[in-house]
């Protein structure tokens, strides 16, 4: 999950050094571009996730937010009324604002490499440049994922102002104003949807829509109220086209608590459904293959908390993930949910290993190492 970086000291350093907050870093190209490559460099895995948060957009559309420290996304206004959602839609879209983004993107790229292109690497240490060729593997490039928030948690936060437990008040505008909700909707489902294919546009060869909240509904209001939203949202993704791999990117949606809701999410035009860590991925290979759309590709569900235990209950955890994955016609092994800040990073490294069944990768990961001692 995007959340690696929280766990690795060189995170830590790179964010002190700028001194920016959350999402001034996520706007600042270099900045986010080194933290997106730092898991890829460290871990070898497979795949970079683009550095950013959920917010970005909103904020890109003008609207006023902060992550506050052990809070969580904070808004000056929250957007209840009528009159305040079609304040917010009618002001103009980001524009040149996504072009710090894609920037971030492209910088990205150029260090994992390209079908055919591979990047400089010549200002990496030797033990980073092996981390990137972990990732690369016989394809010999590293893809990066697009990222972004769906269209129900950014109302969410929008209507609520900060987080909850239960957003009541997002949930009564849906009920309460179905024309309001409509515009609200459509509205985070067209701004998450073009900042998602900025990042594809870029060079993202792939793309995930990441819904924190949806969990809190029951089917029905999913599929009533959310549902068609988080669909247009994955449509405008998908219709950008990767100079990377010259083709639209497969897109990947993901949601917590969302057990009830995984064919929905499926039939909303996802390629593949990521799966959090209260579902089994037997259960839920069954609940996608009873889908409009039928079987597909499980993301996941590997429970973070298991990265603080003992190594030996970690490496059984990630063999019956692997083989409760073989349920579905494909697996992409992940965390059910983001890295714990805590995590020993050499811990990550060694689950890469282990489901890449590399015995010399495992005796890197369990040698000590610092990028700093190595600049």
């Amino acid at each position: 999950m995007r959340q690696a970086g929280r766990s690795l000291p060189e995170y830590r350093r790179a964010r002190a050094a700028a001194g920016l907050s959350m999402l001034e870093a996520c706007l600042d190209p270099g900045l986010a571009a080194e933290i997106t490559l730092q898991p890829v460099r460290r871990h070898g895995v497979d795949a970079a996730v683009l550095f950013s948060d959920i917010m970005v957009p909103l904020l890109l559309a003008g609207v006023d937010v902060r992550i506050e420290e052990g809070v969580g996304p904070v808004l000056a206004a929250p957007v209840r009324s009528r009159e305040q959602i079609d304040a917010l839609v009618a002001a103009p879209p980001a524009g040149d604002g996504l072009e710090s983004v894609a920037q971030a993107a492209r910088r990205v790229v150029v260090e994992l490499g390209a079908p055919g292109r591979p990047g400089s690497r010549e200002h990496l240490s030797p033990r980073q440049r092996a981390g990137l060729e972990v990732s690369a593997g016989q394809a010999g490039w590293t893809p990066l994922i697009a990222f972004g928030g769906a269209p129900f948690t950014l109302a969410a936060y929008l209507v609520e102002g900060r987080p909850s437990r239960d957003h009541l008040a997002a949930r009564t505008l849906m009920h309460a104003d179905p024309s309001s909700w409509h515009r609200l909707m459509t509205w985070c489902a067209q701004v998450t949807g073009a900042f998602i294919a900025a990042q594809v546009r870029a060079g993202a060869a792939a793309a995930q829509l990441f819904d924190s909240w949806a969990g809190s509904l029951s089917p029905a209001d999913y599929r009533r109220h959310v549902q068609p939203y988080s669909a247009l949202a994955l449509q405008v993704a998908g219709r950008a086209h990767s100079p990377t791999t010259g083709a639209p990117p497969p897109l990947i949606h993901f949601g917590t608590g969302t057990a009830r809701i995984l064919a929905d999410m499926r039939d909303a035009g996802a390629d593949a459904v990521g799966v959090d860590d209260r579902t089994g991925l037997e259960e839920a290979a069954r609940a996608v293959e009873a889908s409009r759309a039928g079987a597909c590709p499980l993301q996941g569900n590997l429970d973070p908390a298991l990265l603080g235990a003992p190594w030996p209950v970690v490496q059984a955890g990630v063999e019956e993930c692997l083989a409760a994955g073989q349920q579905a016609p494909g697996h992409v092994v992940n965390l059910g949910h983001g890295v714990p800040p805590g995590t020993d990073p050499a811990v990550l490294t060694r689950i890469v290993a282990q489901v890449h069944g590399s015995a010399d990768w495992d005796a890197t990961a369990r040698r000590a190492w610092d990028p700093e001692e190595e600049s």
